[in-house]
């Protein structure tokens, strides 16, 4: 059995999840980018003895379009998936009933998912720290469950929290722009996963395409890159409420 690790992470924190409870399964699982533009996914085929780990965040409860269009480019083959949405502890919605029906449509039989928190990627007081080891602990026991489960040879499809048809995406993000600090070095624009950043001028950002997603931000060595703090400042006042008490990580295995 073949084990893979399948990933979209545009600042870090889901990729962090996605590793405790990928390593805990299998240390040697192979890598598979979703953040990256520039690989072709349909060139991916798994078999039907091969375990996938597909991970994504929860962008306002739901899965974003861009994770949903690279995995189902994948071929599945009949593998065996877990799925995990991290979230910035505030909900996840819809986000693994969209993933498990994209995961199905790409030919992944889905047989355990997990919610996992991270810091959130916008207002990043949210979650700070985690995945923390309390999480790693948690997850850690999550992945024996699952290695039980195959074991056992069990292939029932877990019940997952969500509806169908998915809650109606938000037409509202924050899109990050350059400062004066910015030395047009172009990492963001190679790094942005949807090309919304122009690699002859950096500066300049096609807003329509950006997701929003704060890779820029993450990656940039001058730390030239921010959204506007006015907005900023409202999006963790509306955050306050719903986020400021720990949420734990959940499995879903039956």
């Amino acid at each position: 059995m073949n084990v893979y690790e399948l990933y979209f992470s545009p600042t870090g924190g889901t990729k962090k999840a996605a590793d405790l409870l990928t390593d805990a399964l299998a240390p040697k699982a192979a890598q598979v980018n979703l953040t990256d533009s520039k690989t072709a996914f349909s060139d991916l085929a798994l078999t039907a003895e091969d375990l996938a780990v597909i991970t994504v965040p929860s962008y306002a409860g739901r899965v974003p379009a861009v994770a949903v269009q690279r995995l189902a480019a994948v071929k599945g083959n009949g593998a065996r998936a877990v799925l995990v949405c991290v979230y910035g502890n505030r909900a996840y919605e819809d986000t693994l009933v969209e993933l498990a029906d994209t995961a199905k449509e790409a030919g992944f039989r889905v047989m355990a998912a997990v919610s996992a928190i991270a810091e959130h990627s916008i207002a990043r007081q949210f979650a700070a720290g985690r995945p923390d080891a309390e999480d790693a602990q948690r997850l850690a026991g999550f992945a024996k469950q699952i290695q039980e489960k195959l074991a056992r040879g069990e292939d029932t499809k877990p019940s997952l929290p969500g509806n169908r048809p998915y809650k109606k995406t938000s037409g509202s993000k924050l899109v990050p722009k350059p400062t004066s600090d910015c030395t047009r070095c172009g990492l963001c624009a190679a790094e942005c996963p949807v090309q919304a950043i122009r690699p002859e001028d950096p500066k300049k950002v096609d807003e329509s395409a950006c997701i929003g997603c704060m890779r820029c931000v993450a990656v940039c060595p001058q730390s030239a890159r921010r959204v506007n703090p006015v907005m900023l400042s409202a999006v963790g006042l509306a955050l306050k409420k719903v986020c400021s008490d720990r949420k734990e990580c959940e499995l879903f295995l039956e």
